[in-house]
């Protein structure tokens, strides 16, 4: 494929309701920031364009918790996340928000096209309506006792304690939330995009066109929103917060979030091109431009499905990836705001970064951590150890070591300058070191424009391994100690020393999309400007000259201490014991037959052919550290003995399961959790009062032995 001429990189925008946690930082901001700043490098043309999401009904809820207005609250929330993402090294071109004029007038004349096209349709329907208040309910509007659960405080969407979705007609005994009164049921008229209308479109275009060239998940996602039929969806509400309806009869309504947010994109473009004085449609309407959209699973549907429809009916380009990542879990547990169980950047930033003199390795050093633990294929997990160990192993022992080592080396054996090589005593060693660079930036280029973070990230930390490799066998300061009786020893030293450094040169540029703020300290100890940082240069061994004078030594990273870490987790545990003292204590009511959990996607014979079950024997199991709901189980699976950790401590005694033969699923790929790595699943059933049951033979069997 040709480069294109020009590219737009989008990351979805945050709802201003409220402080964004690490998982959102982990799941659109910083894999886009990465992948602009490689792009920006190759000296290519792109734009990278977010902003707030200030409509929907999360909004007007929260300042109803907060005691003030909607536009209070997204005037509060909106500079704090947007000085967030700078804090943490999130480079935006333009960081707009949908409450500005020019967004409405690009909301409006979007729905007027399509309008006026004849491309959506109105339909009207029964809706829940207070008539104390004059209103119809949106979803977020109506409380009532949840069926699954029986907490009453459901929203009419979704139970906040069991996480159950839910719709308005499923809640026993509703209520407005506006007026505590029991809502009626009124007729009503919106604007409806007719999807079912499209379906061959968006068949051919993701299932034939980018089958192979999208990450799984998303095709399969799509796939099953397909292959279930396509329904017509609203493109207004009854609401009096967000876009107005901009043609007859949309009074008292305004465009629905999900239409209106992504078209924030487009106005985004806009205020860009205008504060730099560009033209910004061919950004939006000109094939050579490469549209990218960077988000978390959850937002699959609105960004592969709806909007391309949107996008497709205006005259727009469609986006060439959707490069969605799964979701990052906290502690063995699902991240949440609502429960207490998060990290929010804000919090992060304030108790690492400000505390330290500039910051800046902190804020690196979470950067590094979560591409590490990237969730690119399926949720992945972060752990305060987990952070610690990878800085202190990785960013410290590994990177950071090398460029101090030569720094310091260079300094005590060469004058602080930049050594003259030797060419006639260069080794198979030194030679190897120069392809071994230029091997590296391929890999590292290849994996990116996969967007393939974690692996490109991996390779360059590998570099610098082999950097530390590679002066350990030099021992330059072993050669230092014969320079009276070894005329070619200086000469040696000179050239291991002027590799170290030439190689240091690649990792600041090798590491700039990853680690911004260190590429640049880095820069600081060459006194080199960042110029340097240009991608073409990736892979050259003369980025520093002969005889050139580099700064004193620097340490990049410090380690994470103990201590930092007990604090960490005894004060997230701290608000979770908090949080949940103010959620309703009722007690759960057992799930009816009717109420069951609903069936996944069906899957073909193939799918399941792919999982490998084994029966395995528990030899030991013990608690593990400071995780109340984990067990380390010891399982003897017949051709190997394994450790997998499972969440079944607030279930079993570990010395009830010593003997059990269980079901394992001895194919799934090693998670690591508390830095302790798992391998395989135990598989167990949950009945309608919650108890767990292991899945186990009827009788003893061999350990190993298949399950088909």
């Amino acid at each position: 494929m040709n480069t294109p001429k020009r590219y737009l990189i989008t990351a979805a925008l945050p709802y201003a309701n409220g402080l964004k946690h690490i998982g959102h930082l982990a799941g659109a901001y910083l894999p886009a920031d990465i992948y602009v700043r490689y792009l920006k490098a190759q000296k290519r043309d792109v734009v990278f364009v977010c902003g707030s999401d200030e409509h929907g009904t999360a909004i007007p809820i929260q300042a109803t918790k907060e005691g003030t207005t909607a536009q209070a609250i997204i005037d509060k929330y909106h500079p704090i996340i947007e000085q967030n993402f700078k804090d943490l090294g999130i480079e935006f071109d333009i960081y707009h928000r949908t409450s500005d004029k020019l967004h409405h007038e690009t909301a409006s004349e979007f729905f007027k096209t399509l309008e006026g096209n004849g491309d959506l349709e109105t339909k009207t329907s029964l809706q829940y309506f207070d008539e104390a208040t004059n209103t119809f309910l949106a979803d977020r509007y109506i409380k009532g006792t949840c069926p699954n659960c029986g907490h009453n405080e459901a929203f009419g969407d979704q139970c906040e304690k069991c996480g159950k979705s839910l719709s308005p007609e499923e809640l026993i005994n509703p209520v407005s939330t506006l007026s505590g009164n029991a809502p009626i049921k009124k007729e009503t008229t919106h604007w409806y995009l007719p999807l079912n209308k499209h379906e061959a479109f968006l068949r051919e275009w993701i299932l034939n066109q980018h089958q192979n060239d999208w990450r799984p998940a998303v095709v399969g996602q799509c796939k099953s929103w397909i292959e279930g039929g396509l329904q017509p969806r609203a493109v207004t509400r009854d609401l009096d917060w967000g876009v107005k309806v901009p043609v007859a009869g949309g009074d008292g309504k305004v465009l629905y979030v999900w239409f209106d947010a992504p078209i924030g994109y487009i106005s985004a473009t806009k205020q860009w091109a205008i504060n730099n004085n560009k033209d910004w449609q061919p950004y939006w309407k000109d094939a050579d431009t490469k549209l990218v959209h960077f988000i978390g699973k959850d937002n699959i549907v609105f960004h592969c499905i709806i909007f391309p429809v949107m996008l497709k009916l205006h005259g727009n380009i469609l986006p060439e990836s959707v490069p969605a990542n799964e979701f990052m879990n906290l502690e063995g547990d699902k991240m949440s705001t609502s429960r207490g169980w998060s990290i929010e950047m804000d919090d992060y930033i304030n108790q690492w970064i400000k505390k330290e003199n500039g910051g800046t390795g902190l804020a690196d050093s979470l950067r590094f951590y979560l591409t590490s633990i990237s969730p690119e294929s399926k949720d992945s997990e972060f752990t305060w150890k987990g952070f610690q160990e990878s800085v202190n192993g990785e960013l410290v022992s590994i990177f950071a070591n090398f460029v101090n080592r030569t720094w310091v080396l260079m300094h005590k054996l060469c004058n602080g300058k930049v050594p003259p090589i030797h060419p006639d005593l260069l080794d198979d060693e030194d030679k190897a070191l120069l392809t071994t660079v230029q091997e590296t930036k391929d890999k590292v280029t290849a994996l990116l424009e996969q967007y393939k973070f974690r692996e490109a990230q991996f390779e360059v930390i590998h570099l610098a391994r082999i950097g530390n490799q590679y002066m350990q066998k030099k021992e330059p300061w072993i050669l230092a100690k014969s320079l009276e009786s070894d005329t070619t020893a200086q000469a040696k030293i000179n050239n291991c020393m002027h590799g170290c450094l030439q190689l240091c040169a690649n990792l600041s540029i090798l590491i700039n999309p990853f680690l911004p703020f260190t590429a640049k300290r880095m820069c600081h100890l060459m006194k080199v400007v960042d110029k340097m940082l240009d991608w073409e240069n990736a892979g050259k061994f003369n980025l520093l000259k002969v005889g050139y004078t580099l700064r004193a030594p620097e340490l990049l990273f410090r380690k994470i201490e103990d201590v930092e870490i007990e604090a960490q987790l005894a004060k997230l545990q701290s608000l979770l014991t908090t949080k949940n003292s103010t959620m309703d204590t009722a007690t759960p009511q057992a799930e009816s037959a009717s109420e069951e959990k609903a069936l996944k996607p069906e899957i073909v014979f193939d799918d399941f052919g792919k999982i490998d079950l084994r029966v395995g024997t528990i030899l030991e199991a013990k608690k593990v550290e400071k995780a109340d709901k984990l067990l380390e189980l010891y399982v003897d699976l017949g051709f190997e003995k394994r450790t997998i950790l499972s969440g079944i401590a607030m279930h079993f005694s570990p010395e009830s399961l010593v003997g059990k033969q269980v079901v394992v699923v001895a194919n799934l790929a090693p998670r690591k959790m508390r830095g302790i790595e798992s391998k395989g699943m135990i598989l167990l059933a949950e009945d309608a009062q919650g108890k767990l049951h292991f899945v186990q033979p009827q009788e003893v069997i061999a350990s190993g032995s298949s399950i088909s």
